[in-house]
């Protein structure tokens, strides 16, 4: 019987080759620092009453809690695609009240932009195996295709500022505002003690926030790569202890000297330095 199998992609007697693999391939990728200026705070009819008796409102931390990534195609642009990124920021607030009392609460921003990235070109509709798929009963589903994939990475908002208007104003328009509320998504919903208010005369509070991200876009492809077989590690496992003493569990952690080390010499400084800044660098006086 002819042999099949695709031995250029094999792995050799000395347990290494070239192997296909199945994985998702970058196409295109950029980093950004975007300014959120004046966005606004959606509060609950609890925060809205805090913040309406509060002498003085400031922001103590902001977290992301879920993002919507979507992905469009670019009209008359083939490979091109337009990511739009929408994150939901909790926000923790701290109002200062009459007679020294402070109260704490939470509110909602939302933080949305848009970037254009190539994707690639490519529309073909794959399908897979499934053991819930049998000859007799296909009932899974298990077609897919190779669209591409778009992927943020983000660390938690900067706070920049923070900003008590009056419905009124001519300037209460900001990112991520709208004129009746926020419809939260489901899995959402039970990060605040209560729905949004859209209450008409309430004050609004706007916060401005400072947002690294990196974005890319994926899609799936086959790649030739270089291997070797897995090998049995020589590293042993080390049993967990129950030891109540914390000062043994301490006394067995390594002493962290790199977080003890200066880093803003280089080794030329210390190495190629001349006569006139002779002992700048330790072991490098000259001796009399």
């Amino acid at each position: 019987m002819t042999d099949n199998r695709n031995t250029s992609s094999g792995l050799s007697q000395n347990s290494c080759g070239t192997v296909c693999i199945d994985t998702n391939r970058v196409f295109d990728s950029c980093r950004d620092r975007d300014c959120f200026e004046d966005t606004r705070v959606y509060l609950t009819c609890f925060g809205e009453e805090v913040l309406a008796n509060a002498n003085n409102v400031r922001a103590r931390s902001a977290k992301i809690l879920w993002a919507f990534v979507g992905v469009d195609e670019v009209p008359f642009n083939c490979g091109f695609y337009q990511v739009t990124v929408r994150y939901y920021v909790l926000v923790e607030l701290e109002a200062c009240l009459g007679l020294g009392r402070s109260q704490c609460f939470k509110g909602i921003s939302v933080l949305e932009k848009e970037v254009i990235l190539y994707g690639g070109e490519g529309n073909v509709t794959t399908f897979s195996s499934n053991p819930e798929n049998t000859f007799c009963s296909p009932n899974a589903d298990n077609r897919g295709s190779n669209a591409p994939v778009a992927i943020t990475e983000t660390v938690e908002p900067l706070i920049l500022g923070t900003k008590i208007k009056e419905k009124d104003c001519s300037c209460c328009c900001g990112s991520g505002s709208g004129e009746f509320g926020i419809e939260l998504p489901e899995n959402l919903c039970g990060c605040l003690d209560g729905d949004i208010s859209t209450g008409n005369d309430a004050p609004r509070l706007y916060i401005s926030y400072g947002l690294f991200s990196v974005i890319r876009i994926v899609r799936p492809a086959q790649l030739l790569v270089q291997a070797t077989d897995y090998s049995v590690p020589d590293k042993e496992c080390v049993a967990a202890t129950n030891d109540e003493n914390p000062c043994s569990v301490f006394r067995a952690m390594p002493f962290p000297t790199s977080r003890f080390t200066v880093t803003g010499l280089t080794q030329n400084n210390c190495n190629g330095g001349t006569r006139q800044n002779k002992g700048g660098c330790c072991g490098n006086r000259d001796s009399h």
